[in-house]
């Protein structure tokens, strides 16, 4: 088990690199939905105090101040601080936004805040664990009543059929037929190489989808607590839209921005266009499969690694049909470790 020092540094320095910058600005979903989001919000922010919690490039903290934010505290852990610096006064906004390189948890600021901003979704919504930081923020810093952009995220989870993988496992019965050589016996082998025990980052059509959602969490971040965060569960119930072969489950998330008319939902579903979080992958064991309105239902946890706090694991505990129940507990693989 690593100690929080270490984590926080392995944390910290993956956001020194212009890459994952790129990657999420370059996100159209995410960036113009939150600085719709906040424009949505500015009778809320005009004239008031912002605390931007993991502020980055600081892109968020300037549409705090373009919606007429008296004062932003851009607190950013990770060197990439620097760069914010230059970027708010390439902007003209060093006299509103003041850039704070520490980590959250060790600031102090002068004055209580209004609103709270921070763009802290992971994979499966909780990988990284920087909605932890969010809620310290709100219990020290948050004005009673203040207003958290976003303010609530769901979760939901699918089956689905992947046909890359149903390629690849049948691969090894073609090889005779092409080489004159039985490999068949590698399927198995194969299945377990794939069909392993990694959360993995994924983008999933809509044609792999076999039901339709099922929201299993939901968190209110005006008032979820850390203990709640330590398992964040639910149960699921769905019936397959028709005949197929499941070979894995389908996590992703929502945030919700409020707005005086409509909320303003950012979404990672498979239904909407792709975002930098894809889907989250679940690969059970072995493919089942499935007809018309055969029921899938169960239970799935997600809580912190015991190696890395700030890494996410889900237990999903499931039944298929008539089969027997089965469980699976998965985790981020090294490539999203960094």
């Amino acid at each position: 088990k690593l100690d929080r020092s270490t984590e926080d540094y392995m944390y910290f320095d993956s956001y020194s690199d212009v890459t994952i910058h790129e990657e999420m600005i370059a996100d159209t979903v995410r960036t113009n939905t939150y600085r719709m989001g906040i424009f949505k919000n500015s009778k809320s922010i005009e004239g008031k105090v912002v605390l931007d919690v993991g502020a980055g490039t600081g892109v968020l903290s300037l549409f705090c101040a373009q919606a007429g934010a008296r004062k932003v505290y851009a607190v950013e852990a990770s060197s990439i601080a620097d760069q914010a610096v230059r970027i708010v006064k390439l902007n003209q906004m060093e006299d509103r936004i003041e850039v704070i390189k520490a980590t959250l948890e060790t600031i102090e600021l002068a004055e209580q805040v209004d609103v709270i901003v921070s763009e802290w979704m992971g994979y499966a919504l909780l990988h990284e664990s920087m909605l932890n930081s969010v809620i310290f923020a709100r219990d020290k810093w948050l004005k009673p009543g203040g207003l958290i952009l976003p303010s609530r995220a769901d979760l939901y989870i699918a089956p689905i059929n992947d046909l890359v993988v149903e390629g690849r496992l049948n691969f090894w019965s073609t090889v005779k037929g092409q080489y004159g050589v039985d490999m068949s016996c590698m399927t198995d082998f194969a299945r377990k190489c794939i069909m392993n025990k990694d959360i993995t980052v994924n983008p999933v059509t809509v044609e792999d989808v076999l039901s339709h959602p099922c929201k299993f969490a939901e968190l209110d971040l005006n008032t979820v607590t850390l203990e709640q965060l330590r398992d964040v569960r639910g149960v699921f119930s769905c019936q397959c839209f028709g005949s197929s072969s499941i070979h894995a489950f389908c996590v992703w998330f929502t945030v919700t921005f409020p707005a005086e008319e409509k909320a303003l939902v950012l979404s990672t579903s498979p239904f909407k266009p792709e975002t930098h979080w894809k889907q989250a992958v679940l690969y059970l064991d072995d493919t089942v499969d499935v007809m018309q309105d055969t029921k899938v239902e169960g239970e799935i946890s997600l809580h912190p690694s015991e190696e890395n706090s700030r890494h996410i694991c889900i237990r999903v505990d499931y039944v298929i049909g008539d089969q027997k129940k089965h469980s699976k507990t998965f985790s981020i693989p090294d490539q999203y470790l960094e």
